[in-house]
């Protein structure tokens, strides 16, 4: 019998990874998407916008208290580099 494969997906709505408990997007997760999303930077980036606003509703519901700055950790990574 197998071992269960656990995607690097966000635990909502502490915006951490299932797998390994890492702040999502973890690394797993950057080069699955970006793999995934290898022909159109573009769109992942909308894609992670859509999940930033969703993750900072969410975190500030948490923690009323601090305002996380999350564009480091969900789009700068992934915008194309020169």
């Amino acid at each position: 019998m197998g071992r269960r494969v656990v995607p690097h997906l966000p635990m909502r709505p502490l915006w951490r990874c299932r797998n390994c408990g890492a702040e999502w997007p973890c690394q797993p997760a950057r080069l699955s998407l970006l793999v995934e999303y290898r022909e159109d930077r573009t769109a992942l980036l909308l894609y992670l916008g859509g999940l930033m606003a969703e993750a900072r509703e969410q975190l500030a519901q948490l923690n009323p208290d601090h305002a996380p700055d999350l564009h480091g950790r969900f789009l700068a990574w992934a915008r194309v580099r020169d």
